[in-house]
């Protein structure tokens, strides 16, 4: 009788480049689980930005740390939304059959791999059982992007009533999210997106909405409590100019423009004008049962809907990670494993 592990599908990564070069359907072994950790049935996970950015490769630097030909861990994906089939010693809380959301962000091994497989293995502490009312593809796409939202705006913003919140970049996951979250705290809000989505940003909670193809925001005049840059897409000493007296600056994305990771000198100035007298900070991802459950509960409610450009079959997770490389992406990209 053969001792050899289940085999599954997954999506695996064989190089650096266009993700229809590179991402292609194979089989590997079901990872194992042990104390503290949790097995899903994958059936639904979503693409975020670190995916997309180790999936191309650029700029080469990142390789050092990846692996110098292909990634070390061959399979991408964090967030995941599924059902539990085992769990190992010393987890409570969570048996066989439930549904559950979470994210492997921080968790990833060699033995642990990514979301695109139909199964995976997520720390306990990383996993809530999902709210019967929402949909795996939506509570898939949710967690990155929601919780960089979340701790941006609840705890690093503080966007509280009677605070004025930018959101640069509204129209993309993290931006939809801060949105709905500053505003369901009771901020009030200005979007900053492209024309196309001028009437969703407003339709999620933006009191105001600026079309950056027609207004450059950092001459608008207005002054901000709290200004979540996720595109620095302007020099950070232009967009600080708008913040109000004792204001925060949140530099949070990766640039799309001039190749990936243009953001990051913005970024690091962003942070050395923080040793002066503009108050910069930055968001710590703290995937956990509180910020977990916090983020749950916000979906239930209703407050916040999760805004999903399109849905690829698993199949097609080469196209997903090619949607969201384009950054034209509305929200977020979900992927659905039958």
């Amino acid at each position: 009788m053969s001792t050899d592990p289940p085999t599954m599908r997954a999506i695996i990564q064989h190089g650096y480049g266009a993700p229809h070069d590179v991402l292609r359907p194979g089989q590997i072994q079901r990872p194992p689980f042990g104390t503290g950790e949790v097995l899903i049935r994958v059936l639904a996970t979503s693409v975020n930005t670190p995916d997309w950015a180790t999936v191309a490769g650029v700029p080469a630097i990142l390789r050092l740390g990846a692996g110098l030909r292909r990634p070390g861990q061959s399979v991408r994906g964090s967030d995941v939304a599924g059902i539990v089939e085992a769990v190992g010693p010393q987890v409570t809380g969570l048996i066989p059959g439930d549904e559950v959301f979470g994210s492997l962000w921080g968790a990833t091994t060699k033995t642990r791999p990514g979301t695109f497989a139909e199964y995976t293995v997520v720390p306990a502490s990383q996993v809530v059982r999902k709210p019967a009312a929402l949909g795996f593809a939506d509570a898939a796409a949710s967690v990155m992007s929601g919780l960089t939202a979340l701790l941006a705006m609840r705890d690093v913003g503080q966007a509280v009533a009677g605070r004025r919140v930018l959101v640069n970049g509204a129209s993309g996951g993290v931006g939809t999210m801060a949105v709905q979250i500053a505003a369901s705290l009771g901020a009030e809000v200005t979007g900053v997106c492209g024309t196309g989505n001028v009437e969703l940003v407003r339709s999620i909670g933006a009191a105001r909405v600026i079309d950056y193809t027609r207004e450059d925001y950092t001459r608008d005049g207005q002054r901000y409590d709290v200004i979540l840059d996720n595109v620095l897409n302007r020099p950070p000493s232009a967009t600080a100019r708008l913040l109000a007296p004792g204001g925060v600056l949140i530099p949070n994305s990766i640039g799309n423009t001039g190749g990936l990771l243009a953001g990051l000198p913005r970024i690091a100035r962003a942070m050395l004008m923080g040793l002066g007298s503009t108050t910069v900070k930055t968001v710590t991802l703290r995937v956990n049962h509180d910020n977990l459950n916090a983020l749950a509960s916000l979906l239930e409610s209703g407050a916040v809907q999760v805004i999903i450009d399109k849905t690829y079959p698993f199949e097609q997770t080469a196209a997903a990670v090619a949607r969201m490389l384009g950054h034209h992406a509305r929200g977020q990209v979900a992927i659905t494993i039958p």
